[in-house]
Parts: C-alpha cells; structure tokens; sequence
C-alpha cells in the first residue's frame, strides 16, 4: 500500500537554508507578467528546483503583495529577486556573465523544447513573455535563441506559469 506522506516528513529546507545553500545555474527573467498569480506561480516553481534568481522586468509586480503571495506560499522569501525595469538591459548583462538566454517564445527558428540539447552544468536564463504579446521582439533579438513547447491540440499558448513549470522541469534535467 501507498501511504501519503505527511508535511513533517518531507525534510523541507528552512529559508535560512535555502538562502544557504548552492543554487541551480538557471535564471528566470518575467518580461511584463500582467497576473500577480503566475509571479507567484514562478516562484514557487522557482523554490522548488532551487534556482538561482528571477528578474521582474517592466510592468510585472514585485513582491510583497497578497497576490504573489497566494500562489507563492512564501517562496518569494526564500528565491532571490530584483527587479530591473528593461528587460534588454538583464539579457545582455546575463549574456555577458556567460549565461545563454532562451526566450520561450512561437518563432521562426525557435528550438523545440524536446530537440534542445544543453551541456552539464550550463549557465541558462528563460525568458518568459507578457499573458498576451508574449516576449518582446527586441528582446528575442537580443537571446541567444527562442524555445517552443510542441503543442498538438487546437490552442496556440499555455498559461505563462505552467509553460515556465513545463520549460524549468525539462531545462533542468538537462543542466544537472
């Protein structure tokens, strides 16, 4: 029999701990998120692979606030965040500490997320795009290259958090 385990059983990290210990070489950047829910989703999901940081760029909230704070439960304490107003100028900069950054993005030349191959240990940032307008174009200019999820259905786009859970889940099986 399968027995659920309980919260006390999970050897949860404290966010002293967390802070503490070493983090995945993986950056998210939120490229003018609308809903308070997906940053908080982010983080979260953020936490939960132990990343190394999230940029809020443009017009995403920053927390604190009650609706990052829903979704979040708090991870938006433990996962380190600025936030920095032009989304371009954290690309460039990331580019030049040596990460490659992927905007998550329905291009012309974009990567299929199942055909991408990363090295051990590779230094990433996703950027991920506005509910609407998706990621900007002068900032898809500035990546390193665009990622596509496949989708075989009749819709064209996912949620902006469960596409960011979807890209953090496959990316990081791939660096580690």
């Amino acid at each position: 029999m399968i027995r659920k385990l309980k919260i006390t059983e999970l050897n949860r990290l404290s966010t002293s701990e967390f802070k503490e210990i070493d983090k995945v070489p993986f950056i998210v950047i939120l490229d003018n998120i609308r809903s308070m829910y997906n940053v908080g989703s982010v983080f979260r999901t953020a936490d939960a692979f132990r990343l190394e940081k999230i940029y809020l760029c443009g017009i995403t909230s920053v927390p604190p606030h009650a609706e990052i704070h829903k979704t979040a439960l708090g991870a938006e304490e433990s996962v380190d965040w600025e936030y920095i107003e032009d989304t371009v100028h954290i690309v460039d900069r990331l580019k030049e500490e040596g990460y490659t950054v992927f905007s998550i993005e329905q291009a012309e030349g974009s990567t299929m997320l199942n055909e991408l191959e990363l090295q051990k240990n590779q230094k990433i940032a996703i950027v991920m795009g506005n509910e609407v307008k998706g990621v900007q174009q002068e900032v898809i200019n500035h990546s390193n290259g665009c990622i596509e999820i496949p989708q075989y259905g009749t819709k064209h786009s996912m949620n902006v958090s469960v596409t960011t859970g979807i890209v953090i889940w496959d990316l990081f099986n791939k660096i580690i």
